[in-house]
């Protein structure tokens, strides 16, 4: 199933190029997300699936490198057995010798092998698991080899480090594909429980009306996380977690948040629909950023010596629509924080009339987990039983997997997917991003004072500000 509500196609004959096939992001989460469509039957009937390196390895090698990978990654998730693993193995081929504009090295050959094994009709998807800094010369070397042609090719984040750069990276992939052809990555897009936002919101009355600055007082996007950057210091090192998540994720999902009814219920229209908002949002205040670095951090390997990069971001933004004026949107993710969730929450304006007068009551919310399966609940209150005339909070709770005939797909088996039947609409367009941009370019040009934190906290003491009144609502407040 596609992002049109109800809609499913089908995918033809494809060859699929992994371009970084030995690295870390292909091995957790490019080839597991194909084996999780493998596991769910969406795979096309015929296709082979090309792995791209430096390293001339014979096809046997590199089966057995997916192997190992799929075995520490994927097995016992989404379906993902012993047997699927086995059942993808055949398809997998490897052409060494690299990629570049000079030199295609073996993947020309691979290519029309492939063709011919599956048909030389078939559907060709580049994907760059690779680093964003080698984006522009893969990019050149498609075009340099005529593999550009009537393919599609899918960029991971972040799309560009700056607005320069992403401005020159996207001049460039425009003038060799066309828009339509770009698939631009954001795996949070691609969340099952992302898209709920929307569904829950407009196929709910109760909660449709509830659903503006009328009765919300906060938005909170809050992705902590209690893992460090393990193997992929030298990419995170180039990013840090405003490059790594708020110009990608987070913005994109109060995207989802604060847009308008769609046209209509078609990917194009809810991709529309979220792209429009995002070129409300104002550009953000430096004075309501707080950057964080994790004690520790410049010790890992492959961290730069001196290294100023963010491990923390918290963030306070404004989104200019009649809907949503005067709410503020406070986002915030980080690395080694205290514990790692992924909420979207609405906090209430009290009541008028409400019996509950303390103000430090905890406040009525409404929350949407986007990790795992997901779920929702609201935070309420309810007078406690006996004889006591307390008031106390509580929670009402829907499990998203508790509905009936619920298999979700891990979100990139999902974006996988739209790739291979073209549906666009839970990717940023080159509009969406160059919005995204605009949204955090002054805290760019004015970067906020790095803040030290220690690993097991919740970061800077100073990012409790950008959630006051509130604070911020954590899982442990929340139970």
């Amino acid at each position: 199933m596609n992002n049109a509500l109800g809609a499913t196609t089908s995918a033809g004959p494809t060859v699929f190029v992994v371009y970084g096939a030995s690295g870390d992001l292909a091995k957790r989460l490019v080839m597991p997300g194909f084996a999780a469509l493998a596991a769910a039957d969406l795979l096309p009937q015929r296709w082979v699936l090309i792995g791209s390196g430096r390293r001339a390895t014979p096809d046997e090698e590199y089966r057995e490198h997916v192997r190992d990978g799929l075995r520490e990654f994927a097995r016992g998730k989404s379906g993902v057995t012993d047997e699927v693993i086995d059942t993808i193995l055949p398809g997998l081929r490897f052409a060494g010798g690299g990629f570049s504009e000079d030199d295609p090295g073996e993947l020309l050959d691979a290519i029309a092998a492939a063709k011919a094994e599956v048909g030389e009709d078939a559907q060709v998807v580049h994907y760059l698991a690779l680093p964003p800094s080698t984006f522009q010369s893969y990019t050149k070397a498609i075009a340099a080899h005529g593999l550009a042609e009537g393919t599609r090719v899918v960029y991971e984040k972040p799309y560009g480090t700056s607005p320069e750069s992403f401005e020159e990276l996207d001049r460039l992939v425009l003038s060799v594909f066309d828009e339509q052809q770009v698939f631009r990555i954001d795996h949070f897009l691609g969340k099952e429980a992302t898209q709920q936002l929307h569904v829950i919101r407009f196929a709910n009355r109760m909660i449709e009306q509830l659903w503006s600055n009328e009765h919300v007082a906060q938005v909170q996007i809050d992705v902590p996380e209690v893992l460090g950057v393990d193997d992929r210091a030298t990419f995170y090192d180039e990013t840090g977690a405003t490059l790594d998540m708020l110009v990608t994720h987070l913005l994109q999902v109060a995207a989802e948040v604060a847009l308008e009814p769609p046209a209509d219920w078609t990917s194009d229209a809810l991709a529309q629909a979220r792209e429009a908002v995002l070129t409300k949002i104002r550009p953000v205040d430096p004075a309501e950023v707080i950057l964080g670095q994790g004690t520790g951090y410049q010790e890992i390997k492959d961290v730069r010596e001196g290294s100023t990069t963010d491990t923390f971001v918290a963030a306070r933004v404004w989104v200019d629509t009649e809907r949503w004026q005067g709410v503020p949107f406070v986002l915030r993710t980080g690395k080694k924080l205290a514990e790692s969730h992924q909420n979207v929450t609405l906090v209430f304006k009290r009541p008028l009339n409400s019996p509950q007068k303390d103000d430090e009551a905890a406040p009525e919310t409404l929350t949407f987990t986007l990790s795992g399966n997901g779920s929702v609940f609201a935070g309420v209150t309810a007078r406690r039983p006996g004889v006591s005339d307390d008031l106390v909070p509580g929670r009402l709770y829907l499990d998203l997997a508790e509905l009936p005939n619920a298999e979700p797909l891990p979100p990139y088996a999902a974006l996988l997917r739209d790739v291979l039947i073209g549906d666009r609409a839970l990717f940023t367009t080159s509009a969406g991003l160059r919005d995204a941009w605009r949204v955090v370019a002054p805290m760019l040009d004015e970067r906020p004072e790095l803040h030290p934190y220690e690993p097991g906290t919740w970061g800077p003491q100073a990012a409790e500000a950008i959630a006051a009144p509130f604070g911020w609502l954590t899982e442990q407040q929340s139970s």
